[in-house]
């Protein structure tokens, strides 16, 4: 094997090495990272837990009124008939 040869199978070994080791250290970012918000989560719960148990308890929610349903006009629609009649004259069924 010649020089060059081994320097060449070193660049293509260092190269993967350094992959892995760049690979590995994006790893330990993302796990610190994730801690961190961990623990934020952690003490902001503790935090509002704290907080809805000092404050006095709140009056029970009340009931939702019910809709009211909509008034019916005296006047009526045409006949069913009579609608399709004019539907038909009207060229909408051919």
């Amino acid at each position: 094997m010649t020089k060059e040869d081994r320097n060449r199978a070193d660049a293509r070994f260092n190269k993967a090495t350094r992959a892995a080791n760049d690979a590995n250290s994006g790893r330990i970012d993302r796990d610190a990272a994730l801690k961190a918000v961990t623990d934020n989560m952690a003490k902001l719960k503790a935090l509002r837990l704290a907080r809805e148990a000092a404050e006095p308890a709140r009056p029970a929610a009340t009931a939702k009124k019910a809709r009211a349903k909509p008034k019916k006009s005296a006047e009526k629609g045409p006949a069913l008939a009579d609608w399709l009649a004019g539907q038909q004259s009207g060229g909408r069924r051919t």
